[in-house]
């Protein structure tokens, strides 16, 4: 069967790629995590879908398992390698990175680092394999308060990278965390104006914002948290509209979870877009996850002790969990 990547595919073509993805889990002892943020039909063909915390911690139970692929971007996928070092983990498409991860340095995050003694190091689960090396322990947005509250109130703190998720924590544990100045490319690129215009045509939706987000975003909140408690929120809320600004890719399990309820992707600044997508979490296809599949290829590789440095401020947040 040609399966190549041929631009887009019919129902049949698509329906054929499906069995195939099915027919080489199997054979090859294979599973498929994938973030909420992937593709419609890469949710729906993975085995188990999640946030970063929730994928971080299915991986860590995998038994019976060759072969996982990550659906989602590169530092997940050096996660779970970490997590699963006696299996091969392949990502789709290698160029799926994260701006988030790619805005601190490991190098220049230890210079860093080094001018605040005294110092614990929290980091968001959104870096690289190196930058969690240097870490005491890693959150995720549906963790991190928690975690934080978890140290004395006069613990100083280093917080990196996402300067937003760190104000954000800052303002509800009252905390004064030294900030690294970091910031995913798609929470930063909603507007707040064109949210409050969306607030004005749409009175009685409740609007869900996600911490990495600005202030003058979370400010205009219902419900401000990660994925999986946008979900739940939208999933026990009794409102029947809902605004959610995150990544776009979390609207097909909101529809999914509660089809009886109406939600409406918040726009970027850029003139024209209807909704924000994250370019490097859609890069994977079915086509991809396909060929991934058969040649076993793109795999995750991470230096054994640089695994090993990072894996302790991992086991720790899944602890603290």
């Amino acid at each position: 069967m040609n399966v190549e990547n041929r631009g887009d595919k019919t129902p049949k073509e698509q329906e054929n790629l499906i069995k195939e993805i099915e027919r080489l889990k199997k054979e090859k002892k294979a599973v498929v995590l994938a973030h909420y943020y992937q593709r419609p039909e890469i949710q729906d063909v993975a085995d188990h879908i999640g946030d970063s915390l929730a994928l971080a911690r299915y991986a860590s139970t995998l038994k019976d398992v060759d072969i996982i692929v990550l659906c989602g971007v590169h530092f997940m996928g050096e996660t779970a390698k970490i997590l699963c070092p006696d299996k091969k983990v392949l990502i789709p498409d290698m160029e799926a990175g994260c701006s988030l991860a790619d805005s601190c340095d490991a190098e220049e995050f230890k210079n860093f680092i080094e001018k605040y003694p005294g110092h614990t190091v929290i980091s968001y689960v959104n870096t690289s394999v190196g930058v969690k090396a240097l870490t005491d322990v890693l959150v995720t947005s549906g963790n991190a308060v928690r975690i934080v509250e978890t140290f004395p109130k006069d613990q100083k703190i280093i917080f990196g990278p996402d300067r937003n998720l760190g104000n954000y924590i800052n303002s509800i544990t009252g905390r004064n965390m030294v900030l690294w100045d970091g910031a995913c490319h798609v929470h930063e690129q909603f507007s707040t104006e064109k949210l409050i215009e969306l607030k004005k045509e749409h009175p009685g939706a409740k609007v869900l914002v996600h911490p990495e987000c600005k202030k003058s975003l979370r400010l205009l909140a219902d419900k401000i948290g990660s994925t999986a408690a946008l979900l739940d929120y939208a999933r026990n809320d009794d409102a029947k509209e809902f605004i959610v600004v995150t990544e776009s890719g979390i609207l097909h399990e909101l529809k999914k979870q509660c089809p009886d309820k109406s939600f409406i992707a918040a726009p970027p600044e850029e003139a024209g877009c209807a909704c924000n997508e994250c370019s490097y979490m859609k890069l994977n296809t079915l086509e991809k996850l396909y060929r991934c599949l058969r040649d076993e290829t793109p795999e995750i590789t991470v230096d054994d002790k640089v695994a090993e440095a990072a894996r302790r401020p991992i086991e720790k947040m899944l602890e603290l969990s």
